[in-house]
């Protein structure tokens, strides 16, 4: 359990695949670091750099793109905006040189170092920044990709982010639903009045607004694109197919024309469980390809709350209106921040349970929220959603973010909406269950695990596939 206060926007991040923790984490902390000795001693004078990666970042970090994620980190690209095609091309003449250009115009030496049999004692995702001036002094920063797009440093001399003082400070989904019950609010109204400790309320809609644009563009892009995935899995991108079954060869024109498109399908079971499944497998490919996706709360999982959310706007029973955007979207990520705060986001902490089950729990929430759910029966639609993802491991074949954790997505959705329904048809009161009870269970699962489960790609779906397929 910590204190820390978090933000919709620690949750959600707007950035590029495959991995918050393997690629956004790192290509920050890259970033961070090389800001850090700008200030000093300088970067004048400075002859190379070395990266060191340990444990999951070393063992799945080719197939996550993290040394891609760290040059482009000092190469000052930004993973909100930059264009992945042209990163691409300079990290990987980077590599190929053992050298980088700064954005100063400074040449100078690089090498990345996968240590694959090292694990720093902190966190599984360790980093070491080694800098190199040419009078011969020398710097190393160590730091951790903590899940999420988070940064953990080892040494921080900096202050931290000013504290907020919260009208309605939540370490507990107990203190959450005491505030809700106190001032007579919805899960919404508290984590709104939460936020305006940080900024005014229409920035805060504002930024909302501005991540669901990217999340429904990365499913009508995924939807769109065809063909095979990158990475040497051979696996063959299914959205951009399935939009074609259902929707048929003619080409949609744009976003808003592939929604209405989309509803004017009807309500069939079969319908609306192809829609979902396609949201879903659209972003998670999307960001198998270095796409641009929000963490939700992670990216290996950023396909859920999309999905779900997209399922509430076009066959929901309310007004696809923003601010029925904005309730789902403070509900959800309340939910985030009580699982970061008391367990993890990190698959290489707690296995996959820590993202699908997280986001599936977010989503479930979420979506409670706009349907008029009690916040009881929020925290309770979020409970249930984790509760049946206990225990799921993080074994990426190949170290790809592809094989489970694409289709792992699409379960997560299912689930989130059963979990909802489930929630609002039931009386919580006679739940045995509470979600403070399942956040601190998969935490001690977490513990328990082995650590091949933990996004090592040393067991599992990883180590039980013909090899022909796992040869990336």
């Amino acid at each position: 359990m910590t204190d820390e206060r978090l933000s919709i926007v620690d949750i959600f991040k707007i950035g590029v695949g495959p991995s918050s923790s393997h690629t956004l984490g790192p290509w920050r902390a890259a970033q961070q670091s090389l800001a850090r000795w700008g200030e000093a001693p300088g970067l004048a004078g400075l002859r190379a750099i070395e990266v060191h990666l340990y444990g999951s970042l070393a063992k799945t970090g080719r197939g996550h793109g993290t040394d891609i994620a760290v040059i482009a980190g000092l190469l000052g690209a930004d993973p909100e905006t930059c264009d992945m095609t042209d990163v691409q091309t300079q990290a990987h003449q980077a590599l190929a040189e053992h050298a980088i250009t700064l954005a100063d115009g400074a040449r100078i030496g690089l090498q990345v170092h996968f240590h694959t049999r090292e694990s720093l004692p902190t966190h599984p995702n360790g980093m070491r920044f080694d800098a190199q001036w040419t009078d011969g002094r020398r710097d190393a920063i160590t730091c951790f990709s903590v899940g999420g797009g988070f940064v953990a440093w080892e040494s921080d001399p900096r202050p931290p982010r000013a504290a907020a003082t919260l009208p309605f400070p939540v370490d507990t989904a107990e203190d959450l639903l005491r505030w809700c019950r106190d001032a007579d609010l919805t899960v919404a109204d508290v984590v709104l009045a939460n936020e305006a400790a940080w900024r005014p309320e229409a920035e805060t809609r504002a930024f909302i607004a501005r991540v669901w644009q990217v999340m429904r563009a990365c499913m009508y892009r995924g939807c769109h694109t065809p063909g095979q995935l990158p990475g040497g899995l051979h696996v063959r991108r299914r959205a951009a197919d399935l939009n074609a079954r259902l929707l048929g060869a003619a080409a949609v024109p744009d976003l808003d024309a592939w929604f209405t498109a989309i509803a004017a399908g009807g309500h069939d079971f079969a319908w609306t469980l192809d829609w979902v499944t396609a949201f879903a497998l659209a972003v998670n490919e999307e960001n198998a390809c270095f796409g641009r996706v929000v963490t939700a709360p992670t990216n290996g999982a950023a396909g859920v709350v999309p999905a779900v959310l997209a399922y509430d706007v076009v066959f929901g029973k309310g007004p696809a209106d923003a601010d029925r955007v904005v309730r789902f979207m403070l509900a959800a990520s309340e939910v985030g921040c009580l699982f970061k705060k008391g367990a993890t986001i990190s698959a290489a902490m707690g296995g996959c349970q820590a993202e699908i089950g997280v986001s599936s729990a977010m989503a479930a929430a979420g979506l409670t929220e706009v349907n008029g759910g009690s916040p009881s029966q929020v925290l309770m639609a979020a409970e249930i959603a984790m509760e049946h993802h206990l225990g799921l491991t993080c074994d990426p074949v190949g170290g790809l973010v592809q094989i489970p954790c694409i289709e792992r997505n699409t379960m997560g959705a299912i689930k989130a909406i059963t979990a909802s329904q489930l929630a609002m048809a039931s009386d919580p009161a006679n739940a045995r269950v509470s979600l403070d009870a399942v956040i601190h269970t998969m935490w001690t699962t977490a513990q328990d695990m082995s650590a091949k489960y933990k996004e090592t790609a040393d067991g599992g779906l990883a180590l039980h596939i013909p090899l022909s397929l796992s040869e990336c």
